[in-house]
């Protein structure tokens, strides 16, 4: 007798705690690049379509549900846009924020878990305050990452905003104009970061004065991944019982893994460690929102996008429920 094929879709919605189309999937996709000087990032959500990604995760029984309107993004870059201080396009990145934020709030209110394709990292100003507009404080943030991106306008050397979306979300620093509309609604104590590497001494400072807890690849290495996540689960969702938004920014990644990102640094997450992380994610049935950012079609060899791609698409599709066997 034959056994009824259950999809990924259906075995994440029997876990699932808080979404209400538990097998629906809101994808945004921002080819947005003004939180850093390097042109190419923007290409990042169009090149993981044409890989497959919404057919892939439609092939796992999800209804796939897409905003509308990327090509605007571009479009919202100002004619003038001088810094604020050092930070570097702040109208561009606090407006294309804006419009990621109201994106993501939107898949959330309707239950559906929100993924984000960027796009370079300052779009989680946006994809965090959607997330917690609708979640509120007790949203779990696990953000996996070779850098901190807390940095604040005082800390930053700089001035790419990529490097401080998390400032202004967790309200580390005021939200003047152009990023007044933030409502700092995260908790310090419900962020974790796996896979940190590379740290600026500011944000050094910022962690310890907060309380943050951060595991570093050194962590990694003492413990093994396994036991790392199993203590990041613990410090932010201890029962399990809260949702959670994980951010995901390749370069997370050993360089040999995923080149074609901006701010590669050596000594990252294996292929699996990477994996393993969004697996381990996916059983909690706690995952609401996930970012998926920094992949730069533009930088490397055809082969090194093929790879960074292949990667970044397989990252979304275990956070979904695929599994190994």
């Amino acid at each position: 007798m034959e056994h009824e094929t259950v999809t990924d879709a259906q075995r994440m919605a029997q876990r699932s705690k808080f979404l209400a189309e538990a097998t629906a999937v809101g994808v945004t996709c921002v080819p947005f690049s003004g939180g850093q000087p390097k042109g190419g990032v923007e290409d990042g959500p169009v090149e993981m379509i044409r890989f497959g990604l919404l057919d892939q995760i439609k092939s796992m029984g999800y209804a796939v549900s897409l905003s509308e309107g990327m090509d605007k993004y571009a479009a919202m870059r100002p004619a003038s846009d001088p810094p604020i201080g050092i930070l570097k396009n702040p109208r561009y990145v606090a407006g294309a924020a804006r419009r990621v934020s109201d994106q993501v709030r939107a898949h959330c209110e309707a239950g559906r878990l929100a993924v984000t394709l960027g796009g370079d990292h300052s779009i989680a100003m946006g994809t965090l305050s959607g997330s917690a507009a609708v979640y509120g404080s007790d949203l779990c943030v696990i953000w996996i990452d070779a850098h901190a991106d807390i940095n604040t306008p005082e800390t930053t050397g700089s001035g790419n905003l990529h490097g401080c979306p998390l400032a202004f979300v967790l309200g580390l620093c005021e939200a003047k104009e152009p990023f007044d509309w933030i409502v700092p609604r995260l908790r310090k104590d419900r962020l974790v970061y796996i896979g940190l590497r590379d740290v600026d001494a500011g944000e050094k400072a910022l962690l310890r004065k907060h309380g943050i807890r951060a595991f570093s690849m050194h962590d990694v290495d003492k413990h093994g991944i396994g036991r790392v996540v199993e203590m990041a689960l613990d410090h932010v969702n201890r029962d399990r019982s809260l949702p959670v938004h994980m951010s995901f920014d390749v370069d997370a990644l050993d360089p040999s893994v995923a080149p074609a990102t901006g701010t590669p640094v050596r000594g990252g997450l294996t292929f699996r460690e990477g994996h393993y992380i969004c697996e381990a994610v996916a059983e909690t049935g706690c995952l609401v929102a996930l970012d998926l950012v920094e992949v730069n079609p533009s930088l490397g060899d055809p082969d090194s996008l093929r790879q960074t791609v292949a990667v970044g698409c397989s990252l979304v599709r275990c956070s979904l429920g695929e599994t190994l066997l």
